[in-house]
C-alpha cells in the first residue's frame, strides 16, 4: 500500500495519487468516470477547447465529474503559439474551472512536440497572471531549469511522443532533469503500459500524466487499475533503493559455513 504520508506536493496542494489522468478518447462519459476512479487519481486534466464551457444547457464531460473529489487541470491542447495558449487559460479561469493549468505549446501537427521558445513565453506570461503553471515540455534539463526560474510550479517533460506508447526512451536524461530541478518532475507523455509507468516512478519522478494509455487500451478500466498499481510499486520501489548492478553474479547464500 502507498504511504499516505508520502504526499505530493504541487505549489502548495498535498494529493496522495500521483497518477495524473485525462478524460479524452474514452468510448463514452460513463467509461471515462469508471476509469478515473479505477485509477484512483485526484488530478484530472480536461482539454479546454474540447470541452463546453460556454452553455452549460447542453451536455459537457464536466457533468460526468464530481469536482468536490477531483483537481480540475485544463490544458491547452491544440495551441501552437504562445498568444493562444495564454488565451485559453485566460478563458479557463474566466469559466471558473481553474488557475491550475497544464500549458501545452505544440510545434507542430506531425510530432506534438512542444514549441520550447513559446512555451517559455506563454509560460512567463501565466506566471505573473498568478496562475500555477505546470509546463508540457521536452526532455531538456536546461529548459526544464528556465521553466522553473520563471515561476512554474512543476515541469512536465516528455516520455515519448504523445500518444506514442513508446515508454521513457531517454531515462538518463530524465535523471538529470530530477538533479537539476527542485519542483517536481511529472512524465508527461508516452507511457504505453503499466510497466513504462513504473519505470518512471522508479527514476525518481513524482508523479506520471496519462490519457492515451488508459483511454487506448482493450479494457481500460483494468488498465486504469494497472497503472494505479504500477505508480504505486514504482514509488515503493524506489523509496526503497535499488541494488547496484554489476557484471558479474554475487551469490544469494554466504559461502561461510559450508559443509565439505
Amino acid at each position: 500500500m502507498a504511504d499516505p504520508k508520502d504526499t505530493l506536493v504541487i505549489a502548495g496542494r498535498k494529493f496522495t495519487s500521483r497518477l495524473m489522468v485525462g478524460t479524452g478518447k474514452y468510448a463514452d462519459f460513463q467509461q471515462m468516470v469508471q476509469a478515473i476512479e479505477m485509477s484512483g487519481a485526484e488530478i484530472v486534466t480536461v482539454a479546454v477547447r474540447r470541452v463546453n464551457i460556454s452553455d452549460r444547457n447542453k451536455e459537457s464531460l464536466l457533468d460526468y465529474l464530481d469536482l468536490k473529489k477531483y483537481t480540475l487541470l485544463p490544458n491547452t491542447a491544440g495551441c501552437y503559439t504562445a498568444d493562444d495558449a495564454v488565451r485559453t487559460c485566460r478563458l479557463a479561469r474566466e469559466a471558473g474551472l481553474s488557475d491550475f493549468v497544464k500549458l501545452e505549446v505544440l510545434g507542430d501537427e506531425k510530432t506534438l512536440f512542444p514549441d520550447n521558445e513559446e512555451l517559455l513565453k506563454a509560460a512567463k506570461v501565466l506566471v505573473k497572471e498568478g496562475f500555477t503553471v505546470l509546463p508540457y515540455t521536452s526532455d531538456d534539463p536546461i529548459l526544464c531549469k528556465k521553466l522553473e526560474d520563471l515561476g512554474c510550479a512543476a515541469v512536465m517533460p516528455l516520455g515519448a511522443p504523445i500518444g506514442s506508447g513508446l515508454g521513457i526512451r531517454n531515462p538518463y536524461n530524465i535523471r538529470i532533469i530530477l538533479e537539476t530541478v527542485k519542483v517536481p518532475v511529472i512524465v508527461d507523455a508516452g507511457v504505453g503500459t503499466a510497466s513504462d509507468a513504473a519505470i518512471a516512478m522508479e527514476l525518481g519522478c513524482d508523479g506520471v500524466l496519462m490519457n492515451t494509455a488508459i483511454a487506448g487500451a482493450n479494457d481500460p478500466i483494468a488498465m486504469a487499475e494497472a497503472m494505479k498499481l504500477a505508480i504505486i510499486a514504482g514509488r515503493l520501489s524506489y523509496k526503497a533503493g535499488r541494488i547496484p548492478r554489476k557484471l558479474y553474479a554475487t551469490a544469494s547464500s554466504p559461502l561461510d559455513g559450508l559443509v565439505e
